[in-house]
């Protein structure tokens, strides 16, 4: 003889059936049985139909019963039930921004976004309803374009404090180690968090000075919100990357002008270096010229090509 449900246990399933009926279009009994079971409710189908029969008198659901199966959806001026639903294309779409974002995200909206990133998994999880939308997260990928390098150590707290002033807007008391490891202290203002490959890089402005500056995390020992609230300057963390900050340079322009083998070269037919790029066609290759950033990630480039490219030569942009 089977368990007879609890009250808390029939309230769950309730609540998770009209979690479940969409606003625009419909869903039966049978599409409702099979994600129940799913999300591990084991009821039949007899059980679910007569609950739909008791919550359409209960709340403003719509039945469709001119044709078996009957289809349920919130009528158009139902409120629903407020409580955050997530279909599988949703959970796809987290999981997805989970894999990417996760380290960008302050550390309160990642605390609240737990609930749905484990609700996204459930919904995925192995059974047949969900079987594309699980195989997509095997079917896409991030591919980096340079050598695979695992990420540096950030200390315990550290990316936690950041991301709390930085969401914040508090100065930021921070211990940094520089590459000879001679630690000191500052008071910086966080204005901007930047993946680059395997690591994260803090955009600031020190105390006492109107410039901006970037700090490595794995190189900050210590970092400790303040609390202390500042006004937020003009800064535009992508116009700062578009101008190279974040590949090591001193924003310098230049003309940069090469000759490189066609093999090597190809791609750059296709990704061009900038919008004022001039290409030469020779037997050998292509002439490229292009008006970009000077900068140590620019320099790492081209020496990459080893021979394949030659006749380097820059310029100013203005000359």
């Amino acid at each position: 003889m089977s368990k007879k449900p609890t009250t808390f246990e029939t309230l769950a399933l309730a609540i998770e059936v009209l979690r479940r009926i969409p606003r625009h279009t419909k869903i039966t009994t049978n599409d409702l049985h099979d994600q129940l079971k799913g999300a591990g409710f084991e009821r039949d189908e007899r059980s679910i139909q007569r609950l739909l029969k008791s919550l359409s008198e209960q709340f403003d659901i719509e039945r469709d019963d001119r044709s078996l199966p009957y289809g349920y959806r919130w009528k158009e001026q139902g409120q629903g039930l407020m409580v955050p639903t997530l279909n599988r294309q949703d959970s796809l779409l987290l999981l997805l921004a989970e894999q990417q974002l996760k380290p960008l995200l302050p550390p309160n909206v990642l605390k609240a976004m737990n609930g749905f990133f484990k609700q996204a998994k459930a919904n995925l999880a192995p059974h047949q309803n969900a079987k594309l939308e699980k195989q997509w997260l095997q079917k896409v990928r991030v591919v980096s374009e340079t050598q695979p390098l695992l990420p540096p150590k950030v200390a315990s707290g550290v990316l936690d404090n950041v991301s709390a002033a930085l969401y914040a807007n508090h100065w930021l008391d921070v211990v940094y180690a520089n590459q000879k490891d001679e630690q000191k202290t500052y008071r910086v203002m966080p204005l901007g968090l930047a993946q680059q490959g395997p690591r994260l890089y803090l955009a600031c402005q020190f105390e006492g000075y109107d410039n901006h500056r970037i700090l490595a995390l794995h190189r900050i020992k210590k970092a400790t919100d303040s609390g202390m609230t500042f006004e937020r300057p003009d800064f535009d963390l992508a116009a700062y990357d578009g101008e190279g900050n974040f590949a090591v340079g001193n924003g310098e322009r230049i003309r940069l002008q090469f000759t490189i083998d066609k093999g090597p070269g190809f791609h750059l037919l296709e990704s061009p270096l900038s919008e004022d790029q001039n290409v030469q066609f020779t037997p050998e290759g292509y002439t490229i010229s292009a008006t970009v950033q000077q900068t140590l990630q620019l320099d790492r480039w081209l020496n990459s090509f080893g021979g394949q490219i030659r006749n380097i030569s820059k310029a100013a942009a203005n000359a």
